[in-house]
């Protein structure tokens, strides 16, 4: 396995963090040692992640941590009533895989951190190499100190199965680029836009979620809506699958919102990355305003509400 000559034939040119990441990373490829690659964002993580996935030999299986974990509630939720309900449900899902990459982990739920932590528990009896891209240390997950300790047997679990290797690099790659290279970059923010007149419902994983309105792909809603109610992360990715054009208007100072407010907005912008598609925000205040105050865990947020093309 030659780590280095694969991310070599890409055309991109390393930088020092990168390139001693690359080492590291080879190096625990041959010992067939879990990785846990973090750092903030930008610095090429998910680039050195897939590029050691790549060269590691089949079975193998490479999945979002948000997208498998909807799927992972949902056949749980299944066979509730079954005993060993998690680990067949992660039979199913990781199947015969030697190797499990799973891209942005990141827990700031309670309940999911419970259940990555039988998630680990199943893997690590399966005997599973596993590859996370993170923008925490180990440490770091779960920040919320009302209930990180509750998470501690899974960090150590993390700890366990997988080496932490952290690139931080002195660049944001992010910020070099000039023509947008995905729908999601062609977004804006605005200060205002047109409407739709009549507003809708929508049926979201058997909950009624409103609207502004649709047209097609596109739909619009409040801020409020989406993000002040008790939405999930399970909805976002079904909505993002029904429409790749969105418009959130009403997007108020962060820092003055509650702390569930704001990470679902966080769990908006994530999914809607990752399912390239396009968002429009409409706030009376700049970016740098939106996200302005103590606001836990925006850093990665602000870096991607960064990349869309802003207009008054």
């Amino acid at each position: 396995m030659d780590l280095r000559a694969h991310v070599s034939s890409s055309g991109y040119v390393l930088d020092d963090a990168q390139l001693d990441a690359v080492a590291r990373l080879e190096e625990l490829a041959a010992r067939r040692r879990g990785v846990y690659l973090h750092g903030p964002v930008g610095r090429g993580k998910s680039f050195l992640a897939d590029a050691l996935f790549d060269v590691l030999p089949e079975p193998k299986k490479r999945v979002h941590f948000h997208a498998f974990f909807q799927e992972l509630h949902r056949l749980i939720s299944a066979r509730l009533r079954q005993r060993g309900a998690v680990a067949k449900a992660v039979k199913e899902l990781v199947g015969r895989a030697e190797v499990l990459a799973f891209d942005e982990l990141h827990v700031h739920d309670v309940g999911d951190a419970m259940l990555l932590t039988r998630l680990l528990e199943e893997l690590q009896d399966r005997a599973v190499m596993i590859i996370a891209t993170s923008n925490f240390p180990p440490d770091g997950l779960l920040p919320d100190p009302l209930y990180h300790d509750h998470f501690l047997p899974g960090i150590a679990l993390v700890k366990k199965l997988m080496d932490p290797v952290e690139l931080n690099g002195a660049q944001d790659y992010r910020h070099l680029h000039g023509a947008p290279r995905s729908r999601f970059e062609t977004g804006r923010i605005v200060t205002r836009t047109d409407l739709p007149r009549t507003p809708v419902t929508l049926d979201v994983n058997g909950r009624a979620i409103t609207a502004l309105g649709t047209e097609g792909t596109t739909v619009w809603f409040g801020f409020g809506d989406l993000c002040e109610r008790p939405t999930s992360t399970q909805d976002y990715l079904v909505l993002a699958r029904r429409f790749d054009d969105w418009v959130i208007t009403g997007v108020p100072r962060l820092g003055t919102c509650h702390r569930e407010t704001r990470q679902r907005f966080a769990n908006v912008v994530d999914v809607l990355v990752d399912a390239d598609v396009r968002l429009t925000l409409v706030s009376d205040h700049p970016l740098s305003d939106v996200l302005d105050g103590e606001v836990r865990d925006l850093v990665r947020t602000a870096s991607r509400l960064e990349l869309i093309n802003t207009t008054g």
